[in-house]
């Protein structure tokens, strides 16, 4: 792993990764560890650090003592500074995702853009070789732009289309980018796809949540609604090839693979999972019937203005700057239904 980087010293280079025990940034700091790297992650509370050092070690050949932790909260000021000592990069990947529509769109809205802001502020301050912030296609994929959509696109903040989810991500990474031309900070940003793959333990999150509750039985027909997807150890894999790639700096790069609509996305997994077939969807909703329930339920409010659309992107910037490359989109998939197999987070069938 290590020739793929740039850096000459990992085991005398300290990388603090924020969200740390979430789904994408417990992979980044596994494969840090892995590469030689010592790795500092940012959790609410330090009573949380033991479990996530159990499960980022778990059948690892690193050294443990490579990992440490800091207390620092996106909703606060205080402990920033301190997690950001010693550090040469920061990777920021901690940030709101909910599985609905939240209680309160303003607030969601604002931590992921001050906790932004705050890891910036603080990465300035110590004076990082780089900061590599986790965006999304969220920020692409809902303006003006046309599919496939590039790095040159951006969602409309102001559109009916943006869900407060799409909103967070564009104002946090563009107040990010206004942040770092005022201050000469070195950013790069990553804006992945719907990110599913192998599980690190038995918690998971939205998206692999989805499969979840398609291998559950608990959902009997689906919306005509997609996304395109990307393995997180592929997702991983950008964000540190991007920390030390010189012609990565000041550049934003789409992480994704495949388009797939959930009716696509169900076929698969019963074409890998025979045995949970008879659970999978079968079945489309009809985009009038989505309409007809939006003003009553959440969930369809959220793609009311996304049916049938095209968000395919094109990943060919991070393939050709960062010489990256995304495993086949079914094996994302299906890894993340054996996980939560693995896991018994699904009865067996």
């Amino acid at each position: 792993m290590l020739s793929r980087l740039n850096d000459p010293a990992p085991a005398d280079t300290q990388v603090l990764v924020t969200g740390i025990g979430g789904f994408l940034g417990g992979h980044i700091a596994r494969q840090l560890l892995a590469s030689g790297y010592r790795v500092r992650g940012t959790v609410r509370s330090l009573v949380a650090g033991d479990a996530i050092r159990r499960q980022l070690c778990a059948t690892a050949s690193f050294d443990a003592d490579a990992l440490s932790f800091a207390e620092a909260d996106l909703c606060s000021d205080s402990g920033w500074d301190a997690a950001l000592a010693g550090g040469r990069y920061v990777i920021h990947t901690a940030s709101p995702f909910p599985a609905g529509l939240p209680k309160d769109a303003g607030a969601m809205i604002d931590t992921a853009r001050d906790g932004a802001m705050r890891a910036l502020r603080a990465a300035h301050h110590a004076g990082v070789t780089r900061v590599v912030l986790t965006s999304s296609i969220a920020a692409t994929n809902h303006g003006s732009g046309q599919p496939p959509f590039a790095e040159s696109d951006w969602t409309d903040p102001d559109s009916p289309r943006a869900t407060p989810y799409y909103r967070s991500k564009t104002l946090a990474e563009q107040a990010a980018w206004a942040f770092a031309g005022k201050t000469g900070l070195d950013l790069t940003v990553i804006n992945p796809g719907m990110i599913f793959g192998p599980l690190l333990g038995p918690r998971y999150g939205t998206s692999v949540g989805l499969i979840q509750q398609m291998m559950s039985g608990k959902l009997k027909r689906v919306p005509r609604f997609g996304f395109a997807v990307v393995d997180v150890r592929d997702a991983a894999d950008a964000h540190i090839r991007a920390m030390t790639c010189p012609d990565a700096s000041g550049q934003r790069f789409i992480i994704g693979g495949g388009f797939f609509r959930l009716k696509e996305l169900a076929d698969m997994l019963a074409r890998s999972f025979p045995a949970y077939a008879d659970r999978l969807p079968r079945g489309e909703v009809p985009n009038w019937m989505v309409r007809a329930m939006a003003p009553f339920s959440a969930r369809s409010r959220m793609i009311v203005h996304e049916l049938d659309r095209d968000l395919s992107v094109n990943a060919a910037k991070a393939q050709r700057v960062l010489n990256w490359k995304a495993r086949p989109d079914e094996d994302c998939i299906r890894a993340s239904a054996q996980s939560l197999i693995d896991h018994r987070l699904i009865a067996a069938a």
